[in-house]
């Protein structure tokens, strides 16, 4: 038995503000999945649904929730929460199950119908909380923390507003040839710099907004899908869901403070860059077999930060790659080609399962007017919060 899973379906939701509930936004991507797979509701074996706490009790046992919403069949049923890493647990999980023998076909779906405005935490008054306290005892809003970064990539390494400008632009130019994107109209420079600053440097359209969507995959054992008559699909290699080393002497929220490094050295890596090296070492591959990445673009300035964090290029010389077209489509490795989280906006456990949908679509050659040429790997990328990792390596 290999490590590989194969990817047999990939469906979602169009992102939006559609005012629906989350159940109705993940049967439409999980029937997509399975339309996509060619194969019945009756062939899965288990479902895992991605958690969002917005739903209230349907939402926290999100598997079953989407298992009787596509009809009871008697499959098991796994729900998983991870802040905005969520989606990748769900795909670990169904990993998991498939090579240990307990599901030839499972199924994965994660959805939301997230708020308007800047996300908050859950209601209550719960001082323990640390998300609460970051919110209530430093006011530091989502975007917020956004900007200290950008200012620490300034101080750093000299990137400027116009670098994290033309993040945006490159995946304004991406999102609109994706239909499944919220935002579809391309955006130059000088909108960027015309948007309202909402947390100094960052303006409205250096942030992603938060939206409803959903993202569904079907996976298998290799077995399975031979039989299934897919010779040759996507395999899903590796998936990344380590937690940080200690001492952390970079802030990192909803955490307000740091560990002092006075008896223990600090780690070589960041806890960033440890989450994309975990998975190369499983996947036996590195940055420079990448055909394209799908990151966790929260704001610009984070873009670039992964850039670097993934191994496309040293620490600092992220700005460099987008100015000179490095990461954009038709350069060598593009990132974000799906539009990113600029096109889409964050619907909260589906965004890591749409980021190994788009995997899927480009390694297939199926990518459309946005396809990378040849893609045979790509890496997803992103970070949930309490130290939760998510990376997930792909391959044809």
């Amino acid at each position: 038995m290999t490590g590989d899973v194969a990817v047999l379906g990939a469906g979602m939701h169009p992102w939006g503000k559609w005012g629906r509930n989350f159940v109705e936004y993940g049967r439409v991507a999980a029937k997509a999945a399975l339309a996509d797979a060619g194969l019945d509701w009756r062939d899965v074996g288990s479902v895992v649904g991605a958690e969002t706490v917005r739903g209230g009790y349907p939402g926290y046992v999100a598997g079953a929730t989407f298992a009787q919403a596509l009809g009871w069949q008697g499959a098991r049923v796994t729900s998983v929460y991870a802040a905005c890493a969520s989606g990748a647990q769900a795909v670990n999980a169904a990993r998991a199950q498939i090579l240990a023998g307990l599901a030839d076909v499972v199924l994965v779906v994660g959805a939301d119908a997230a708020p308007k405005g800047f996300f908050a935490p859950a209601g209550g008054e719960r001082p323990d909380d640390p998300d609460w306290l970051r919110f209530r005892v430093l006011g530091a809003t989502n975007p917020a923390y956004f900007a200290l970064y950008a200012r620490r990539r300034m101080a750093l390494y000299g990137d400027t507003a116009e670098d994290f400008a033309l993040v945006k632009v490159k995946n304004a130019a991406a999102g609109a040839l994706n239909t499944l994107a919220r935002y579809r109209a391309p955006v130059t420079a000088a909108q960027v710099a015309a948007s309202a600053v909402v947390a100094d440097p960052l303006r409205l359209l250096d942030i992603c907004a938060t939206s409803d969507g959903a993202a569904a995959l079907v996976l298998s054992n290799m077995d399975f899908a031979r039989r299934h008559g897919a010779a040759d699909p996507v395999r899903i290699r590796a998936v990344s869901t380590v937690t940080p080393t200690f001492p952390r002497e970079v802030l990192d929220l909803p955490d307000i403070a740091t560990d002092s490094a006075v008896a223990v050295e600090p780690a070589p890596e960041s806890f960033r860059a440890s989450i994309a090296r975990a998975a190369y070492e499983e996947a036996g591959i590195g940055p420079q077999d990448l055909s394209l990445a799908e990151v966790y673009d929260l704001s610009t300035a984070l873009e670039l930060e992964w850039y670097e964090d993934i191994g496309l290029c040293a620490p600092g010389d992220g700005a460099k790659l987008v100015r000179e077209g490095v990461t954009a489509l038709g350069g060598r490795v593009p990132v974000n080609p799906s539009g990113g989280l600029a096109s889409f906006g964050e619907a909260v456990p589906a965004q890591a399962i749409a980021q190994v949908c788009e995997l899927t679509w480009q390694l297939r050659g199926t990518a459309g007017r946005r396809q990378v040429p040849g893609a045979r790997a790509g890496i997803t990328a992103n970070q949930g919060l309490f130290g939760h990792g998510s990376a997930v390596i792909a391959v044809r």
